[in-house]
């Protein structure tokens, strides 16, 4: 069964992966299915909401099944910022470091007790019936006052989980304990229930 994952970053394409894989399920991107989502806008206004938007275009494009997940950064010191505007909360074209940098500067006078924040991960997927799966995740944590660790992408180097960044976790170790994580799997125990019942 093959699976149109509606995500043009890679990395998040493997982790998608790693979870698909062991179900049967051929997961490849919207670019190896030759189909453009360029001109999908995230006009939702929650990550359930976003992830709905882009199944739902992949969907519409291929007819194949499609999952999509939106996810992001919210930090309590900030009001919940930047929540579903992480990926572009340092500008369009800005890089992981950018994005790391605004973060730090703007707790700059931020105790570390009050570093508190959490990622959360909202995955869609749309089944060739048009059935909907709809799960969240989310993992609870604090932001560090510096980078750490070589791992991940994103905010990762400075989302401490315990005494470690997320950055410095195998993918084994951060797939256990990460929002992402925390979804897949229960996206996998529902779409297990949808293969054995199809």
């Amino acid at each position: 069964m093959k699976f149109i994952i509606a995500t043009n970053n890679p990395k998040k394409l493997k982790e998608l992966e790693r979870i698909l894989n062991p179900l049967g399920i051929n997961a490849v991107s919207a670019k190896e299915a030759g189909v453009s989502l360029d001109d999908v806008e995230e006009t939702g206004t929650t990550f359930a909401g976003n992830a709905f938007i882009k199944a739902n275009a992949a969907f519409k494009k291929t007819g194949l099944a499609s999952v999509a997940d939106d996810s992001g950064l919210c930090v309590d010191a900030l009001n919940g910022r930047p929540g579903i505007f992480s990926a572009r909360y340092a500008g369009e074209n800005a890089t992981d470091c950018d994005k790391n940098n605004k973060l730090i500067s703007e707790l700059e006078d931020v105790c570390e007790e009050e570093r508190t924040a959490h990622f959360t991960c909202a995955i869609c997927c749309i089944l060739p019936n048009g059935e909907k799966i709809e799960v969240e995740g989310v993992c609870e944590g604090s932001i560090s006052f510096e980078p750490h660790g070589n791992g991940g992408f994103g905010y990762d180097p400075i989302f401490k989980y315990g005494n470690k960044s997320y950055a410095e976790l195998s993918p084994d170790e951060k797939d256990l304990i990460s929002h992402r994580g925390k979804a897949l799997r229960k996206l996998k125990a529902e779409l297990e229930k949808y293969l054995d019942n199809n």
